[in-house]
């Protein structure tokens, strides 16, 4: 397998993880914006409490209009809080809710397998099974940390020699 290879597999499986994501109850709410920049805003909030809009676009090379509209998604959802700056009250900072909303719990605890078993319309119940278990050892082995390190490394001087 080539970058090539892997760069297309992964935006496969973003799609596939799309899929898997239920809806909201009553529809998408008021905000648009795509899940996969919400779900990327929800991992950086995660990872760096308390930030700005503008840090978490510059942390995810979002733009700040959709790190934005992700923030009020989540608040809708009621997976984050926002509160002022105690150093600059113009500026809202983002943090987890301290409780779990009934909307996270349900992306957390919905599964994978229909939108598996469509991509793999044409697979075999044993070819499905493989596919899952593969996913499962991936997920122990790459987490989003192993993202962000591979992000650092490749903003890192590269030196000739």
């Amino acid at each position: 397998m080539n970058g090539v290879e892997l760069f297309l597999l992964g935006r496969t499986l973003m799609k596939i993880g799309e899929a898997a994501m239920p809806e909201p109850e009553g529809g998408g709410g008021q905000y648009g914006g795509s899940v996969r920049a919400v779900l990327i805003v929800a991992s950086d909030v995660a990872a760096h409490p308390d930030s700005a809009v503008g840090e978490i676009a510059a942390r995810t090379g979002l733009p700040q209009s959709q790190v934005s509209t992700s923030v009020a998604r989540l608040k809708e959802a009621g997976a984050v809080v926002a509160a002022s700056d105690p150093a600059d009250r113009r500026r809202l900072l983002v943090r987890q809710a301290p409780e779990l909303s009934a909307r996270v719990a349900e992306v957390r605890t919905t599964t994978i397998e229909d939108a598996l078993a469509t991509a793999l319309a044409d697979s075999t119940p044993e070819d499905r099974k493989e596919v899952t278990d593969a996913l499962e050892v991936l997920s122990r082995h790459l987490s989003p940390r192993s993202s962000v390190r591979a992000r650092t490394r490749d903003a890192a001087p590269r030196t000739s020699r």
